[in-house]
């Protein structure tokens, strides 16, 4: 799972990173993976892609944009932006934005990232084109038809004050179990408002307080199997 936006404490550091099985990161602030042990590159196609209908819906789509609480190593934007590459229209364009309270270093997101050679393109630019101290909004153009913003600092805070509308939501925040901030109501709320009617979410999390949530937020919701055997996933839908 990915980075965590749990509003820290007044003058706390960003907690290290230790490394399991030589480049897979593991937050000793929240004692939690950053991805799927098993694969987290096929988990992002299986629970964010997937549930949210991708890539067809880029079919139809001259501009979209996909909005992620936890940018934590930068997986998800890669390998969304790898298939991205494949699916596209001519002259489309999507928006990638994600809000993360901790943003890792170029070097950490290298490191990674480097045990998935599927998108090894994809991670060289984005380490290229990574701030040496990220803060603020970090912007980075991808490419010609493909944005990435990350959105440092609370989740609720900026997303609350933010204006944008979003077509697809990735919720990747640390587990439930971890970090309850990050799926709290009000937070899953802001998501929903944020939504365009016809948008969607998925999430990994299927916590019954997570399910209550969304539902109480306004979003139709559907359990699928999950990945790798994990019994179930959420994804749902605004209305029209």
């Amino acid at each position: 799972m990915t980075h965590s936006n749990m509003t820290p404490e007044p003058g706390e550091t960003p907690q290290p990173l230790t490394w399991h099985d030589g480049d897979m990161p593991y937050s000793t602030a929240f004692g939690d993976h950053f991805y799927c042990q098993t694969d987290g590159r096929l988990e992002c196609g299986h629970v964010f892609h997937a549930g949210n209908g991708l890539p067809a819906r880029w079919q139809t789509a001259q501009a979209f944009r996909i909005g992620e609480l936890g940018f934590g190593t930068g997986l998800n934007a890669c390998e969304t932006w790898r298939r991205w590459k494949e699916h596209r229209r001519p002259g489309s364009h999507l928006h990638f934005v994600s809000f993360e309270l901790y943003p890792m270093q170029a070097d950490e997101i290298d490191r990674a990232l480097s045990r998935w050679p599927e998108i090894d393109a994809e991670r060289q630019v984005l380490v290229a084109k990574w701030p040496q101290a990220p803060a603020g909004t970090v912007t980075v153009e991808l490419d010609e038809q493909t944005t990435l913003s990350v959105i440092c600092g609370d989740a609720f805070t900026n997303l609350s004050a933010s204006t944008f509308t979003f077509d697809a939501w990735f919720l990747d925040g640390f587990a439930p179990s971890k970090n309850s901030a990050m799926w709290s109501a009000e937070l899953m709320q802001r998501v929903f408002d944020h939504t365009v009617p016809g948008g969607s979410f998925a999430t990994y999390a299927a916590a019954g307080f997570v399910r209550r949530n969304l539902i109480a937020a306004g979003y139709a919701l559907e359990r699928r199997p999950g990945f790798a055997g994990k019994r179930e996933m959420l994804c749902g839908t605004r209305s029209a």
